[in-house]
């Protein structure tokens, strides 16, 4: 899924155009890095004016116009606009505009170089849900995996125990087909899953 981040002045976003001035220049290439990052980015000035926003900050309220909305955010821009000195910080803050619902965010914030101040944000919910997930589908194909590994081993001792009734070999093996076929399918989902969370 690719991202885009839009500049300040772009139509269809909640940004105004930038302010008239002497503004930093945000170069082409941390514009192309910054839209394939999954955290919501801006790009601002160092007295905060959004220059450059990622959808995904837009999506969480962390702008409106070309200003960022969150004051805890604002005051670490600030602190790195004034010393220069990259900082990260996770914050609990009330989501724009309304404040009803509480972000926990990772922010991180650095220089670039340019003038212009590079702000990274990660919603730490969305990681923890994720990570909840994931948790509980590993103990419920852990769970699901002992079944017919378990019916195997017992199938295997009961073919060892028929050895001489052929009949009832016969019948042991193709519940072991069966067990076997399901292990199967749990791997598979196992392995189709692990590739769409790698996507």
């Amino acid at each position: 899924m690719s991202r885009r981040l839009a500049p300040a002045d772009a139509p269809r976003q909640d940004l105004v155009e930038p302010r008239t001035g002497n503004l930093p220049v945000v170069p082409d290439e941390v514009v192309r890095v910054l839209s394939v990052l999954p955290s919501a980015s801006l790009v601002v000035s160092a007295d905060g004016l959004v220059l450059r926003a990622s959808a995904r900050s837009q999506a969480l309220g962390l702008i409106n116009r070309s200003l960022v909305t969150v004051p805890e955010i604002s005051r670490l821009i600030e602190k790195v606009a004034g010393d220069g000195e990259a900082r990260e910080q996770e914050m609990r803050v009330r989501r724009p505009p309304l404040g009803r619902e509480l972000l926990e965010l990772r922010v991180r914030i650095a220089p670039l170089g340019t003038g212009a101040i590079l702000v990274l944000i990660d919603d730490l919910a969305e990681e923890r849900r994720v990570d909840a997930v994931r948790r509980d589908f590993v103990a419920n194909v852990s769970h699901e995996l002992k079944t017919p590994v378990g019916a195997l081993s017992l199938l295997a001792e009961a073919v060892l125990a028929s050895s001489d009734d052929p009949d009832q070999v016969r019948h042991f093996a193709e519940r072991m087909q069966l067990e076997a076929a399901r292990l199967s399918h749990l791997v598979q989902d196992v392995i189709d899953l692990s590739r769409l969370l790698g996507d």
